[in-house]
This record gives structure tokens, sequence and C-alpha cells, in this order.
């Protein structure tokens, strides 16, 4: 029986683990950093192959770090196993770029707000919409998605965005909302929908400090565009 091709059984110099070990992590291409992490291949490919199709099949990275678990499965090579190793491995990463070292995390300014959703949202094929809730000192408390898909005020009804924030006991919230075109210029829609949360919010005593949009790698705030 031939059994699983490991990342032992390549040639020394195709080995992506001996050139991490040698050269550092950085000298690794995506391909053989996924290699490392999944290790076997298969009776008919070696995973270095599968890894170059894991990434191809998915569009690219962004496309693997978008990807679910039924994506995965259904490229060939690829079963529950290796699916698990790949979203834990995502979901590590998405955690990591928002660690903040056990820190609770002030928002001074609109930046702060964006950076915190920043690389969670930018990837996301539909629309989220969140909140962003404070305390009375604007450090966050939680974020929480209150729908998803098209931006309209019948999809984001004032009900689900303040019964979230009454329950956190916040001060404020910052509404946040993802462009998957990877453009934030904010539609009429955008702007709407944010004026009426403000005037909502002006009457429950919660304040609506900004409306962030998330576009890809980048973002626009109606604060800062003296919109609200």
């Amino acid at each position: 029986m031939i059994q699983n091709l490991k990342i032992k059984d390549l040639p020394q110099n195709e080995r992506p683990q001996e050139r991490l070990l040698r050269y550092g992590p950085q000298a690794l291409s995506n391909c053989e950093l996924l290699a490392v992490i999944l290790r076997t291949g298969n009776r008919e490919e070696n995973i270095i192959s599968i890894c170059n199709r894991i990434i191809a099949e998915s569009g690219g990275l962004n496309g693997v770090l978008r990807a679910s678990f039924k994506d995965f499965i259904n490229i060939k090579g690829i079963g529950n196993t290796k699916a698990a190793q790949l979203l834990a491995v995502i979901e590590l990463s998405k955690r990591f770029k928002t660690f903040k070292s056990g820190l609770e995390y002030k928002v001074l300014k609109p930046e702060d707000a964006a950076n915190y959703v920043m690389e969670e949202m930018k990837i996301l094929y539909k629309e989220h919409f969140k909140i962003i809730i404070l305390n009375t000192k604007k450090i966050i408390i939680s974020v929480e998605e209150i729908s998803v898909g098209t931006l309209n005020s019948s999809m984001v009804h004032p009900r689900e965005v303040f019964i979230e924030a009454i329950k956190k006991s916040a001060d404020s919230i910052i509404v946040c909302h993802n462009h998957p075109s990877g453009d934030p210029t904010p539609s009429k829609e955008d702007i709407d929908v944010t004026l009426r949360l403000k005037e909502c919010g002006k009457l429950l005593g919660i304040e609506v400090l900004d409306h962030i949009i998330i576009g890809d790698g980048t973002y626009v705030s109606l604060k800062e565009k003296s919109i609200i």
C-alpha cells in the first residue's frame, strides 16, 4: 500500500519545514506555509501540489481566508481534518490581528474603530452590518453583528441595533459595515440608515458616534466627512 506523502518524503531541497527552520518563515511561499500546517498529501498527490490547488481554486490567499468548511471539502484531497486545520489557522489569523495583549481597546478617533474591525470585515463577500458598543470611557465592550445582506432600512431596524446596545449597557455605539466591492464610498442608503439610527439614539440616550464603512484595506468615516 502506498502511504500518504508527507513533507519529509519530499526531496530535501523541496521540504518547506527544512526551509522554514533554515531561512525563517518569511522565506516560504504561501503554498509552502500551508504545506507545513497540513503536512500530508495522499496516494495520488503530494502536499505541495495540494496546497497549490487550495490557493488556486480558492481564488488566491484572500479567497482562502474567506472560505468555509464546505468550500474546503469540495477541493480534491481535502477531507474533514484538513478543512478543520485550515479553518483553525484562519480564525487564529483573524484573532492575532485584533489581539490587544489583554489591554482595553479605547476608541479615540475613527481610525481606531476602523482598525479594530478592518481585518475581519475587508474580506467578507456579503455586506455585514455590525455595531461597536462602547462604555462611558469609549472603551469597547463588544462588537455585535446585526444583519447580513444589502444595507437598507428594512435590513437594519433600530430595534435590532439598540436592543444589543441596551443589553450591554452601552453609553454610545459606532455602526459599521463593509462594501464587498472594496470601495467604501457611502451610498444614499448608507447615509439615510445612519441618520435614522442617530435620531433613534438621541431618544434612547445612546449616542451614535460614527458610521464606518470598510473597503479593501480602506475606510470612510461619516463623521470625518461631516455627514453626521
